[in-house]
């Protein structure tokens, strides 16, 4: 069998300046993992950067326009479906108001996270960012419902 080609992904991890707070918002109905809670971003399309991706998309998804953008961290996860490589991008600055314009839901939150199920491909980072505010990284999500991550 031949290897799997990566989808390259563009996410936003939106940080809330005023309390540190993440935003998180559900997989809309009909995509793979709908209903869990993951980071808004997008697929680059052909020629794109990942901050030009996460800028369409933030605006396609959530109806904001992001300002300077932290191209932080890049992990992979095998999902099912898709073999993904996620650029994580860290904002703090958004103008516009939130409209979750693909049916999905959204909360800001504080670590450890209080929503569930997580998409299995966010949880190194969510572990990262609780090592970054001094937090053990085994808190960083509370135990998952029976979630079925694979």
């Amino acid at each position: 069998m031949p290897p799997r080609k990566h989808t390259e992904v563009a996410v936003g991890v939106l940080i809330r300046e005023v309390d540190g707070a993440l935003l998180l918002s559900t997989r809309p109905p009909g995509k793979p993992y709908a209903g869990y809670w993951e980071f808004p971003g997008g697929k680059l399309e052909a020629g794109e950067t990942v901050e030009q991706a996460l800028r369409r998309e933030l605006v396609e998804e959530i109806g904001v326009t992001i300002g300077p953008v932290e191209v932080w961290k890049v992990t992979e996860h095998d999902y099912p479906h898709a073999l993904v490589r996620l650029h994580w991008c860290k904002v703090t600055r958004w103008s516009g108001d939130f409209d979750m314009r693909e049916g999905q839901q959204m909360a800001w939150q504080q670590l450890p996270l209080t929503v569930s199920p997580v998409l299995p491909g966010a949880l190194p980072v969510l572990q990262w960012l609780a090592q970054e505010r001094g937090l053990p990284t085994e808190v960083a999500v509370l135990p998952q419902e029976s979630a079925g991550t694979d």
